[in-house]
């Protein structure tokens, strides 16, 4: 679909703009800033015409691929201040891969409605944690290596299916037993690292000769939504970072809460229009 040039700068400037939010975000809250660049993106794609089958995994895709360089900053940030747990990271690494794995064969073959159902689910859930605050939780310690393998798996697979770097659900599991705020941000950073390369190349792999996709995708990853949204994300992560260990630990909770509320939101009325 050809577009008009009034269009075309619309555009690249909404996908400036929100590189900009994705990096904050992915050093506030330790996450990728899929949470942020997936729906963007998903509206973007819709106005350049790109037909539903497509539209939501490109998205995906195209969120985990800006996850790769804006989670080696964010992880970078937090590890520098000491604040990152490197025994959880080690002992999630294996599991976190199956999964991303697990994930990306699905994406290959899954309906559009299956990531966003996978999106509302989780950021639902993780939105009530962070707003109701540290009276929920399961123990005061983390589980042993067998509980937090499941767990790595779990966060590998729901992230992949929701372009996410996997901060929003680490940060709930850690959150549930008791990890401060400010350590799990940081943890939380370590595991986009963890999620978003491999999630990338198995969505190229995923999209790989499918129809309807534009002509810049490698597979399910868009190269120019990539490359609009990188610049300004890359520029605005290390003052995520600053105005994390800024914050208190309660201010920083309700600001991941409202915020993950909001994007889950936006995917429940799309789901219901449909």
């Amino acid at each position: 679909m050809l577009l008009d040039t009034e269009t075309l700068v619309v555009i690249g400037g909404l996908l400036v703009l929100a590189g900009a939010a994705v990096g904050f975000l992915a050093g506030l809250f330790g996450v990728g800033g899929g949470a942020v660049s997936v729906p963007v993106l998903y509206e973007v794609f819709g106005v350049i015409g790109l037909d539903d089958s497509a539209r939501m995994p490109l998205a995906v895709g195209t969120s985990l691929a800006l996850i790769v360089p804006t989670s080696l900053q964010s992880a970078r940030g937090h590890y520098l201040r000491g604040a990152m747990d490197a025994r959880v990271l080690r002992i999630w690494a294996l599991p976190i891969l199956a999964g991303v794995s697990i994930g990306a064969l699905t994406a290959r073959h899954a309906d559009p409605w299956v990531f966003k159902v996978a999106f509302v689910a989780v950021a639902g859930v993780v939105s009530v944690r962070m707003i109701r605050g540290s009276a929920w939780s399961v123990s005061e310690k983390l589980p042993g290596r067998g509980l937090m393998s499941v767990f790595g798996l779990i966060i590998g697979l729901l992230s992949s299916l929701m372009g996410i770097g996997g901060g929003a659900i680490s940060n709930l599991i850690l959150s549930l037993f008791r990890t401060p705020i400010h350590r799990s941000v940081a943890t939380s950073a370590g595991v986009g690292v963890l999620i978003s390369i491999p999630a990338t190349l198995g969505y190229i792999y995923a999209g790989w000769n499918k129809e309807g996709l534009p002509a810049d995708a490698m597979g399910y990853v868009s190269v120019l939504g990539f490359l609009l949204l990188l610049p300004t994300t890359l520029l605005t992560t290390r003052l995520g970072v600053r105005a994390a260990h800024a914050l208190k630990k309660r201010q920083l909770e309700l600001l991941f809460g409202f915020f993950l509320m909001t994007v889950c939101m936006r995917f429940i009325i799309d789901l219901l229009a449909q």
